[in-house]
């Protein structure tokens, strides 16, 4: 019962500080639902906002269903998000703080076969910071290098 990974944002942790995860889910239609067990989507350059006291996602592409019967559905249609009201309230206040956003981090299925979204509240990296954490990523990469070779 683990969770089938459709897609992940590996630059949204490049990019950004990831403060808080949140789980939600996604209202697809059926035809987005096989494409994205295909593993056809991208949500690189996605993100989530707030309107009128609903939770949508933006910018996330799932390509069309080449074997579905209607065809006219927007890869980059704006897709609504199921949230608690109490837990949308929580965001709400978080996201008025300056350099917060809501970027999704990857688009998973759960065991009964429903679509989630995990979205991650964001802090915009520096340049220097990213530097740091690619140095840092690259010494841990040669230190494991290190430690296998020694123990062979």
């Amino acid at each position: 019962m683990g969770k089938k990974i459709v897609c992940k944002n590996k630059k949204a942790f490049h990019e950004y500080h990831i403060d808080q995860k949140i789980e939600a889910g996604l209202v697809l239609t059926g035809a987005e639902v096989k494409s994205l067990r295909a593993g056809r989507a991208n949500i690189k350059d996605g993100y989530a906002q707030v309107k009128n006291g609903e939770l949508f996602l933006y910018n996330v592409h799932i390509s069309p269903y080449s074997f579905a019967a209607r065809t006219d559905n927007d890869p980059l249609r704006v897709r609504k998000l199921l949230l608690h009201k109490r837990e949308i309230r929580k965001l709400i206040g978080k996201l008025k703080e300056k350099g917060v956003a809501l970027i999704p981090l990857r688009i998973y299925f759960i065991g009964n076969g429903k679509a989630k979204v995990e979205l991650g509240l964001a802090r915009g990296k520096k340049l220097y910071d990213k530097r740091a954490a690619l140095k840092e990523k690259q010494s841990r990469r040669e230190l494991q290098r290190v430690m296998k070779n020694d123990f062979k």
